[in-house]
């Protein structure tokens, strides 16, 4: 609980960051120019900043000018941002929410009728919940939006049990190729450097076995099976970079919560695991990931009604045409959670890709 409390507290400090971090930079500029007009500062390092800032939100701007493509397409209602007969065109001509709309769909609370029986008698009250309309997406000329709601929950309910069945298998590994000695050791690690390299091509050159295999057994429809098959495949990167990041926590703090009578299980929960949590964090997302955005085995295994987001987006490719402002919209509403987690968890990728437990 500790672990999950200080990941929590990170979280709260980066959001209170994230919105104090305007007004720090009001406050550090107005100082600045005082300072200046002071004479006390000369004005050649806040102009050498200015530039250096400059120049980086140039880069950035470069870096996320394909993003800024795609929400022109999205904006302009008929994707006329990618074709253009007037040339070049930066901003849509008659841009348009409709597509956004028709991806996030109804957003409606529907009405319940409660009835509780009282003790003793054969009275019942009854209560009427209220229908309860944030969105309606009738009211602005749509009447069939997507199935994005479908969708982002079958992702949800195959990432989820990725994350729980990989982790089971990942930090119990890690741990012990970090910490024990065994028979096999070195060659269990060799088998997993081999997996790491090889396992993704693997997977998709195995696909048709793993087909034929899932549809004898009846599994070809399953999201569970599915997210088996998802932490099967990641465990052998997740578990070596665990495990790396491990081998960097000092063997001493162990051995002084051993010498206080703390017994195997709290030595791994109350030292290690909090000591890991940058490496922990980088792996649940690396995990997620995996169920999150994977489309070939996904396409191949499920069902329509099953269908995660990435198929559910390559599903509105028609044989002949591409409505691009659809695409585009739903394209970027089932990018933003992926964007939102990589920037709050921004400093545990970090710190978990430095293969150390420690800092300094």
């Amino acid at each position: 609980m500790s672990l999950i409390r200080g990941v929590i507290d990170k979280i709260a400090d980066d959001v209170t960051s994230a919105v104090y971090t305007p007004i720090e930079i009001g406050r550090d500029t107005a100082y600045t120019a005082h300072s200046i007009a002071r004479g006390e500062t000369s004005p050649v390092e806040p102009l050498k900043t200015l530039g250096a800032t400059m120049g980086a939100l140039v880069v950035v701007a470069l870096l996320l000018f394909p993003v800024y493509w795609i929400l022109m397409s999205a904006l302009s209602g008929s994707g006329g941002s990618i074709y253009s007969t007037n040339g070049l065109s930066l901003l849509p001509q008659n841009p348009s929410l409709k597509p956004f709309l028709w991806v996030v769909g109804d957003l409606i609370v529907p009405g319940y009728t409660i009835s509780v029986n009282l003790p003793f008698t054969d009275l019942a009250v009854v209560f009427n919940t209220p229908e309860l309309v944030f969105l309606d997406v009738s009211n602005y000329g749509i009447d069939r939006p997507s199935n994005f709601k479908q969708f982002f929950w079958n992702s949800l309910t195959v990432s989820i049990p990725t994350v729980i069945i990989a982790m089971c298998l990942i930090i119990p590994a890690s741990y012990a190729l970090s910490r024990r000695k065994f028979i096999f050791r070195r060659k269990i690690l060799f088998t997993y450097v081999l997996l790491t390299q090889v396992g993704g091509g693997l997977g998709i050159a195995l696909l048709i076995g793993l087909y034929t295999v899932y549809v004898q057994v009846g599994l070809n429809n399953s999201k569970l099976a599915l997210a088996v098959y998802y932490a099967a495949t990641a465990v052998p990167f997740n578990t070596w970079l665990l495990k790396t990041y491990m081998d960097g926590i000092p063997v001493s703090y162990e051995e002084a919560a051993v010498v206080d009578g703390a017994p195997p299980w709290r030595v791994v929960t109350e030292v290690i695991l909090p000591l890991s949590a940058a490496g922990l964090a980088t792996v649940f997302i690396f995990t997620f990931l995996t169920g999150w955005t994977e489309f070939v085995v996904a396409q191949t295994l499920l069902g329509t009604e099953n269908y995660t987001l990435p198929v559910g987006l390559y599903s509105l490719v028609d044989e002949y045409s591409i409505p691009w402002a659809r695409f585009s919209a739903f394209a970027l509403v089932f990018a933003s959670p992926l964007m939102l987690v990589y920037f709050f968890a921004q400093r545990y990728i970090e710190g978990g890709l430095s293969f150390s437990g420690m800092e300094g």
